[in-house]
């Protein structure tokens, strides 16, 4: 910094042009990233075609990073880097259920960073070893909730960056097009007989997803309806009911969406319907997506698809056409001790079979349980 006084006033510079300069060849990395990355798949989901509804689902998992986080974590180190926050020296912090951080890493060891994920203890073996294969270093808790103030108190510690991807999800990336995942949806469904979807089925994690779709949708003028699954044990499904943006509640047992708050970046207002699944139902939906698709999904994939489900069921009892819209977050073998397994199932008191009887029903009948 420089200073000088005199005269008719006071400067102070603090232009450091090395910093801009690396901060310019760090953001050039990460954009070219995004240029080598192909747009993600949109698959069809095999419906009877007499329903007259098309099931699709956007396939996240393809990222080089291997779910829907890769896109998030781009948009916060372009935020950051932007915003003079991370720098040639920056050690980055983040708070996370795993795939944020898995990503995050990537994109630290792509520019030189060192990077810290600070996870509940609870977090799926794999995506530590991911975290890990990256370069990184995982902070496990024992209290999920100790996240947030644990990431503050290691990035005040070693002069870091908190990421703090539960504040920035929803202004981190440019919600009116820029190739973002709403854009991408529209504009592969433009030759599809149904283009404009009737819904589109997302989880909250941040709630940066559906704050980017609901939004989007609103600024193309799109009458597409945005419908939210929530798991058991997250607060974001009662705040919405009711209003109380302070809702707290136990956690999430579903990887990478619920929360135990309201994050900043959720958007109620954007929103048309929020569903609330039981976690069994998740993983039932998961291994019904692996048993009829061939694609390995991971457990908010479940829950997304257990949402398309019960909403393509209520179109079918309303006798509408057109088409529905969700997203493969991240693959199945992210969760092979987890979700994948019956034993750890058992010893969560889980029971999947109830559930996975009523989706193989559904793609007999077009009937799930009645919309609550």
């Amino acid at each position: 910094m420089i200073e000088r006084g005199g005269g008719m006033g006071r400067v102070v510079d603090r232009c450091d042009p090395g910093c801009r300069a690396w901060i310019s060849e760090a953001i050039r990395k990460v954009e070219a990233d995004a240029n080598r990355s192909a747009d993600t798949h949109l698959h069809v989901f095999p419906l009877p075609p007499e329903w007259g509804i098309d099931l699709y689902l956007k396939d996240e998992s393809v990222h080089p990073t291997g779910s829907l986080k890769h896109r998030l974590a781009r948009s916060l180190f372009l935020y950051g880097l932007a915003n003079g926050w991370i720098r040639e020296d920056t050690t980055i912090i983040e708070a996370s259920s795993g795939s944020t951080a898995v990503s995050e890493a990537y994109f630290a060891r792509l520019l030189g960073l060192p990077f810290v994920a600070v996870m509940p203890a609870s977090t799926s073996p794999e995506k530590i070893e991911l975290i890990e294969f990256y370069g990184g270093r995982s902070h496990l808790v024992d209290d999920p909730t100790t996240i947030y103030d644990e990431s503050r108190r290691l990035a005040r510690e070693c002069g870091g960056h908190f990421m703090d991807q539960f504040t920035y999800a929803e202004r981190a990336t440019d919600w009116r097009g820029n190739n973002n995942i709403a854009e991408s949806i529209f504009e592969q469904l433009r030759l599809e007989r149904f283009p404009e979807p009737s819904w589109i089925v997302v989880g909250a994690g941040t709630g940066g997803t559906s704050a980017t779709i609901g939004r989007y949708a609103r600024f193309r003028r799109f009458q597409t309806r945005l419908a939210v699954v929530d798991p058991e044990g997250s607060a974001f499904f009662g705040s919405f009911a009711d209003g109380d943006a302070e809702r707290t509640a136990p956690g999430s047992r579903i990887e990478g969406i619920g929360r135990p708050r309201v994050e900043p970046s959720f958007l109620p207002t954007v929103i048309d319907r929020m569903i609330q699944v039981p976690d069994a139902a998740s993983i039932a939906a998961m291994r019904w997506t692996a048993e009829v698709s061939g694609r390995d999904v991971g457990g908010s994939t479940g829950t997304n698809m257990w949402g398309a489900a019960e909403l393509i069921s209520g179109m079918r009892t309303r006798g509408e056409r057109g088409s529905v819209v969700t997203l493969i977050c991240d693959g199945g073998e992210r969760y092979a001790h987890t979700y994948g397994s019956d034993a750890w199932l058992a010893g969560q008191g889980l029971d999947i079979a109830p559930y996975l009887a009523v989706l193989r029903d559904f793609l007999k009948t077009g009937e799930m349980p009645a919309e609550r």
